[in-house]
């Protein structure tokens, strides 16, 4: 913030670092994530937050509901409320998630303080706050040409067929269990 001197910040809040994450490898709680919401915030600049992305939904949408009770400075309960999704929030029915004991905490203070140390100095050699030319963009690299054939309904790129489910991404056969045969299972 000293460097750069920004006059607004754009926070984006993905959310693959948050325990259970089906990609990412983290084990961030809700309020761990929120914490760093609070510490952008303390800054007092106009900030534009924006959501991120994220591989198991239901802990996606309560980070970002976490996430905007600290921004609006909003106490919020940790139980969930019923609403039509509530089953997503099994088993625990909390907005915070429970950090996987079983995860190795592989950042240890001395590689963290390196990396600190490390940025720093970058930092440092920085000559005041950087800036951006701003130039006016040709419109012909705005405007892109329209194949009169094309039909727009259809998408190439994405096979259908191979969604396993409506909120979630899968790693295997295994996980390709409908919403009831899970239900069977809680």
């Amino acid at each position: 913030m000293e460097t750069y001197r920004p006059g607004a910040v754009v926070l984006q809040c993905g959310a693959d670092s948050l325990t259970g994450d089906r990609l990412g490898s983290f084990n961030l709680t809700v309020k761990g994530h929120g914490e760093c919401v609070k510490y952008v915030k303390s800054f007092g600049l106009p900030m534009l937050v924006v959501g991120g992305g994220g591989y198991t939904v239901r802990n996606v949408s309560r980070a970002w509901a976490y996430e905007t009770s600290v921004v609006l400075d909003e106490k919020v309960s940790n139980d969930i409320p019923f609403n039509e999704y509530f089953e997503y929030y099994a088993p625990s029915y909390k907005l915070d998630l429970e950090p996987n004991p079983l995860l190795e905490n592989c950042n240890r203070r001395q590689y963290l303080d390196d990396i600190k140390i490390k940025v720093f100095e970058h930092l440092r050699m920085i000559n005041g706050a950087p800036s951006v030319q701003m130039q006016q963009v040709p419109p012909d690299y705005m405007v892109r040409e329209m194949d009169e054939d094309a039909d727009l309904d259809k998408r190439t790129d994405h096979d259908m067929t191979k969604r396993a489910h409506e909120v979630e991404f899968y790693d295997n056969e295994k996980d390709q269990r409908g919403r009831d045969d899970n239900e069977a299972m809680d």
